[in-house]
């Protein structure tokens, strides 16, 4: 008998079981339900509370707003007023529909829609007889207790509705409460059942922990491994972006010259060529005086911008005037050639020639990227000693700007800078946002505290 009736117990105890299980489940759903209900009413008659102080705060900031301008006469402090109006109308908007569904609230918030506009009313004839001239006007009005009232009732009003939402908020927590409780006690019989669960789950987790150590400890020595090869090539890419900017240097300085002799060469015998020939035609035609004027005209403008193109690609102001020199005619070009204002700072600093150059190019880059992008009306560019270990440059505009967070496709002037930069030891900082400017700031170590440069980099400096 006793085996029977284990096994008929047995029977029964899994449907029993199941039955409990979907008990909870439904006592647990339902008590969702309630709390969800009563927490979103909760959260209405929060906002409920929130938007009544608004409507107070509104008015008190209008009238405040009122005094001010009937006493000052200043238009800044209607301000407070204007923007009191548009909160004031979206409160009272959200309160009727919030109300509209109560019977004995509806008619307060009624009420207070009435005497809020009252209100606005009175403050608003007082600034219009103001604005008038009617000086005895609005300070009789003002001395009169209509507004007194009026604010005296909406305090009553709101008053009464937050009493009225007070009550409401209690009797919903008592109502989150008693749910609380029932799920309570249907989360611990739930817990008692899972508890019949976690042997099992034990012996599940300590093989899954096992597995997991081990698959931590691969992918940590695979991140390792990775972490280095980044590294490496990233030093790579760094030496070789600085071999390719000593390249690039190299090459400029070659075109420089080339253009400097050869070029340089043919335009000045070309006008030699053009002076004889007008010496030698005596009096001649107006035509063709005025061809040869025109011939000599071209050549100086040829001359000039094969200057201004060798001292693009070499600046020789840098190595023959110093740096502080050579920048003054830089920002003094940009500002000729951009019609940009130009607001410079510079003082005399102790960097390397590398370094110099470095500088040279960053503050060329900047300006060109001004020009094309920023649509700036004034550029502010500085050099200075930024301790006795440290240099600092920076060029800041008052143009559209960028995102800085955004990544963006041509931006290969900006990693070209900071890379010159780093290889000199230094570090760059953009900041830029949309509508209020850009700013690129560099610090390089002084030439007390500077590591040697490289062969290659004075090499480029000297030519």
């Amino acid at each position: 008998m006793k085996p029977l009736s284990y096994f008929r117990r047995s029977v029964v105890a899994f449907p029993l079981a199941a039955l409990a299980a979907l008990a909870m489940f439904v006592i647990g759903e339902v008590s969702y339900q309630d709390a969800t209900r009563s927490l979103d009413s909760l959260g209405d008659r929060g906002t409920a509370r929130n938007n009544l102080n608004v409507v107070a705060k509104s008015l008190l900031d209008a009238e405040t707003g009122q005094r001010g301008y009937l006493l000052t006469s200043r238009s800044e402090y209607l301000a407070p007023y204007r923007d009191a109006q548009e909160g004031l109308r979206s409160a009272l908007a959200w309160l009727e529909i919030y109300y509209a569904n109560e019977p004995r609230t509806a008619a307060l918030a009624h009420q207070l829609v009435i005497a809020s506009d009252e209100k606005m009313s009175e403050l608003a004839t007082s600034i219009e007889l103001h604005d008038k001239g009617s000086e005895q006007s609005w300070r009789d009005l003002m001395l009169t207790n209509i507004g007194k009232e009026k604010m005296e009732q909406v305090r009553t009003i709101t008053g009464q509705l937050l009493a009225e939402e007070s009550e409401q908020v209690a009797k919903g927590r008592r109502g989150v409460y008693q749910t609380l409780m029932l799920n309570r006690i249907g989360t611990t019989a739930m817990a008692a059942v899972s508890l019949l669960a976690l042997f099992m789950y034990l012996r599940q987790t300590a093989a899954l922990d096992r597995y997991t150590d081990e698959e931590r400890r691969r992918v940590a020595t695979e991140r390792d491994r990775l972490e280095v090869e980044v590294a490496a090539r990233t030093r790579q890419l760094k030496e070789l972006a600085q071999h390719l900017q000593t390249i690039r240097e190299d090459e400029r300085n070659h075109l420089a010259r080339e253009l400097h002799d050869e070029l340089g060469a043919l335009l000045t015998a070309a006008k030699l060529d053009a002076a004889r020939l007008k010496s030698r035609l005596g009096n001649t035609t107006p035509e063709i005086l005025e061809r040869i004027a025109h011939l000599n005209e071209t050549l100086n403008g040829g001359i000039a911008l094969k200057r201004r193109i060798i001292e693009d690609l070499r600046p020789s102001s840098l190595s023959n005037l110093g740096l502080v020199a050579a920048l003054e005619i830089l920002v003094r070009e940009f500002a000729m050639r951009s019609e940009v204002r130009v607001v410079e700072a510079f003082e005399h600093v102790d960097l390397g020639p590398a370094a110099q150059l470095t500088v040279y190019r960053l503050v060329q880059e900047a300006l060109t990227n001004v020009a094309k992008y920023a649509r700036a009306t004034e550029v502010e560019v500085r050099l200075a000693a930024d301790g006795d270990q440290a240099v600092r440059v920076s060029v800041r505009d008052n143009g559209v700007g960028f995102d800085a967070e955004v990544e963006r496709v041509a931006t290969h002037g900006l990693i070209g800078m900071r890379y010159r930069v780093e290889a000199e030891g230094g570090s760059m900082r953009l900041v830029s946002a949309p509508g209020r400017g850009t700013s690129i700031e560099a610090t390089l170590p002084a030439l007390a505290s500077s590591a040697e440069p490289t062969e290659p980099a004075v090499e480029a400096a000297a030519a």
